[in-house]
């Protein structure tokens, strides 16, 4: 007899302590206890919540923005680290799953940060990582591409798990692949971006985008969205004078949960720092499966078929020579890069 979990999911709508990843990590592990105290067993922070987001790309030049981006590398952590162990022993404590974003440090290379998704058991144990496959505009003066190693959907006791980090929620394909894993619960990180064009909404955007992806795939979506602090306007108001007007714009962020007939559940959070709860039974994704199954009847894979690439793209393998049984024997290994 199927049995589907039901439990309780948090959405963190907060701001980072900036460019500080051990406080930040320390600010997060006390969102995971205060969640956890309110039943949550999922908590969902947003994008590269450590230890924040690069919002000189959009407010300055690129040669200025070098100086914060060197900033932000000295700032990024390891996929393990001790930041991350910071948040692991929170989850582990509290009993609960959490995805977290943060800016990732490539251990070979000082010019290569990863915005990346991690995925934490809650044992403690860490199940897996997302690197978001392709920056969004003036985040490639920042980031570097993750590969097809990533786009993985865990297997959970409150249901198969997935990610993607802001704009790649977009990316029909890469949504596709984690539906096509059976995905039941996404997790959609965000940040809140107020620099956005005059006639953008982009609150009402990122509810749309999960809206759609929950309608689609008739899934569960967890938003999570940051907040802009005084501190980053006050750090931002370093690099231009109009800093301030430039982020403190409304109706930038937006974090809740959306249920698989693509309405929200609860009340969701905009632009203010909180956190967003609401109780999500997956058998509720079992009857609209019926009319729209897009990962079964209601597709054509005899005229569709979507290949996707693990390989994970490293900076060079090396051949080396060791000694079995007496002989010689060739052998290849892998310089990490694009997925440690």
């Amino acid at each position: 007899m199927l049995k589907l979990p039901r439990f309780r999911a948090a959405a963190v709508q907060a701001s980072p302590v900036y460019l500080d990843p051990g406080a930040t990590a320390d600010k997060a592990a006390s969102l995971v206890r205060e969640a956890a105290g309110h039943g949550a067993k999922l908590v969902a922070f947003p994008e590269v919540f450590v230890p924040g987001y690069p919002y000189w790309n959009w407010i300055t030049d690129p040669v200025t923005g070098s100086a914060w981006f060197e900033k932000l590398a000295k700032a990024s952590v390891l996929v393990p680290g001790p930041e991350i162990d910071i948040v692991r022993k929170a989850a582990r404590d509290a009993g609960c799953h959490v995805v977290l974003g943060v800016n990732e440090r490539s251990p070979v290379s000082l010019g290569a940060i990863y915005n990346t998704l991690v995925f934490i058991g809650p044992d403690g144990a860490l199940l897996g990582k997302h690197r978001k496959l392709v920056p969004t505009w003036a985040e490639k003066l920042t980031w570097t591409g993750g590969d097809g190693s990533s786009l993985r959907v865990y297997d959970t006791e409150i249901g198969r798990l997935g990610g993607l980090a802001c704009g790649e929620n977009t990316n029909t394909l890469a949504r596709f692949a984690l539906l096509g894993q059976g995905e039941l619960v996404h997790v959609a990180s965000y940040i809140s971006l107020p620099v956005a064009p005059p006639d953008y909404d982009m609150a009402e955007a990122i509810k749309l985008r999960a809206i759609a992806h929950s309608f689609e795939g008739k899934i569960f979506t967890i938003v999570s969205c940051s907040t802009v602090s005084e501190e980053i306007i006050a750090a931002m108001e370093s690099v231009v004078p109009d800093a301030r007007a430039r982020l403190q714009r409304k109706s930038s962020a937006f974090s809740g949960i959306i249920g698989p007939d693509g309405r929200v559940v609860g009340d969701p959070l905009i632009d203010d720092e909180g956190i967003v709860y609401a109780d999500i039974d997956l058998e509720r994704c079992i009857q609209p499966k019926q009319m729209h199954d897009i990962v079964g009847h209601y597709n054509r894979f005899d005229i569709f078929d979507l290949r996707v690439n693990r390989r994970p793209q490293t900076p060079l393998g090396l051949a080396e020579t060791e000694i079995v049984a007496g002989h010689e024997q060739a052998g290849f290994s892998s310089i990490p890069g694009k997925s440690e």
